[in-house]
């Protein structure tokens, strides 16, 4: 299931599949979704109407994903072939969404880190930057504390030009930074995406990461004397991020190419259906911020002229009781998270019935278990993809029983 992103791109770091189709003598299809990659039925123009634009949603998605695959086994005279979805983050999203609007297209889905509880009041809004704070927090009460503290500093400093200019040379900015929110986006951006990133392996998803990189970023923080400046620390430890290799010789802190993998579409999607509101607490290491349904609407209709439809996704395809309702209604669901991903706490974490089937790794990040198989995985993230594919058998084996009594 294609999400918000390019589908060459997502191919090529979703490993998981390829590792296992052998296996199961398995077709592997990667569906790209409308509006983002080369799927632009409008080309670059489609942004610049809400006519156009409008055409960009889940349930748009996910019935193309329906009549590409219906299409695709009667092409290849497999009419009978069992279908099994994949889907990380969004696309892990889509794809419990699927199993649950196509169950005669799929008739099963993994769902890896698939927020899909991240809607209306399911989910406590400050779940998000939370779990970012304790995976730092995790690894040194000392490295949660100097980020903590560098956002006052950093305001305080960029309250003038004068200050921007300094901060644009510690920071290495390819330009003089116009705006501090663009500072601290820089560095926001960096502790959220390794947060996410926390990978017991070397791996390059977002941008080039050493083996757990929130470890490591703490290592940064921590190697320097009590005294150093504060921003000196920050900034050295989220260069890990943006510049693991060594080879930037200065950042695009403003203006710079900040999508890189066709994300662009998003913003449409979180101003019309994909209402996740965010807050921060007093708890986290970031500045503290509220979220407001009437904002959230005053910036959509200055944005894109529409207006947030705040309840549809509940509306359209569940969350509210999830366990209850899909104990009574469906089936053939795996939901992975790991709860070191700040996405978790949106995630299904406990098992719904003995075919919905939630498995939590303590240890995990944003859908690890979909990427290739490497020699140094741990054993617990080896157990998690073993576990997956038996469940998978079993739902095969059943279908195949179902075809043959027909």
């Amino acid at each position: 299931m294609g999400g918000e992103a390019d589908i060459e791109w997502l191919a090529t770091t979703t490993g998981f599949m390829f590792d296992i189709a052998p296996e199961f003598g398995a077709l592997i299809v990667f569906i790209e979704h409308r509006f983002y990659g080369e799927s632009k039925p409008f080309g670059n123009d489609l942004y610049k109407s809400a006519d156009m634009l409008g055409y960009l949603t889940s349930t748009q998605a996910l019935a193309d994903f329906a009549i590409l695959i219906t299409s695709l086994k009667q092409n290849m005279s497999i009419v009978d072939a069992p279908v099994v979805v994949f889907g990380g983050s969004y696309g892990g999203m889509l794809a419990s969404w699927f199993r649950l609007k196509y169950p005669h297209v799929a008739m099963g889905a993994l769902a890896s880190s698939a927020p899909i509880l991240h809607f209306d009041d399911i989910t406590p809004w400050s779940s998000f930057h939370d779990t970012v704070s304790q995976d730092f927090k995790s690894e040194s009460l000392n490295c949660f504390s100097v980020i903590k503290a560098v956002w006052d500093v950093l305001d305080n400093r960029g309250s003038n030009d004068t200050g921007l200019l300094e901060l644009s040379k510690t920071f290495r900015a390819c330009k003089t930074v116009q705006f501090i929110y663009s500072l601290s986006g820089w560095l926001r951006t960096a502790f959220i995406h390794t947060a996410m990133m926390d990978y017991p392996t070397p791996a390059n998803f977002l941008m080039n990461l050493p083996a757990y990189p929130v470890k490591e970023m703490c290592k940064i923080i921590d190697s320097f004397p009590a005294g150093a400046d504060v921003i000196d620390k920050a900034f050295t430890a989220a260069s890990m991020y943006y510049n693991y290799t060594g080879d930037q010789k200065c950042f695009q802190v403003e203006g710079g190419d900040d999508d890189p993998h066709g994300f662009k579409g998003w913003g449409w999607q979180a101003c019309t259906e994909m209402v996740m509101p965010m807050t921060v607490s007093n708890e986290s290491m970031f500045p503290p911020s509220s979220f407001s349904y009437e904002k959230t609407s005053e910036n959509c209709l200055a944005g894109y002229k529409v207006l947030p439809r705040m309840h549809w996704i509940t509306s359209e395809y569940g969350g509210h009781k999830i366990d209850k309702v899909l104990k009574r209604f469906g089936s053939n669901i795996i939901f992975s998270n790991g709860m070191r991903d700040p996405w978790s706490g949106g995630g299904v974490l406990k098992n719904i019935s003995s075919s919905i089937i939630a498995l939590v790794t303590e240890k995990g990040a944003h859908h690890l278990d979909l990427r290739s198989a490497t020699k140094d995985d741990p054993d617990w993230i080896v157990e998690q993809r073993r576990q997956e594919v038996e469940i998978v058998h079993g739902w095969i084996d059943q279908y195949n029983k179902d075809i043959a009594q027909m």
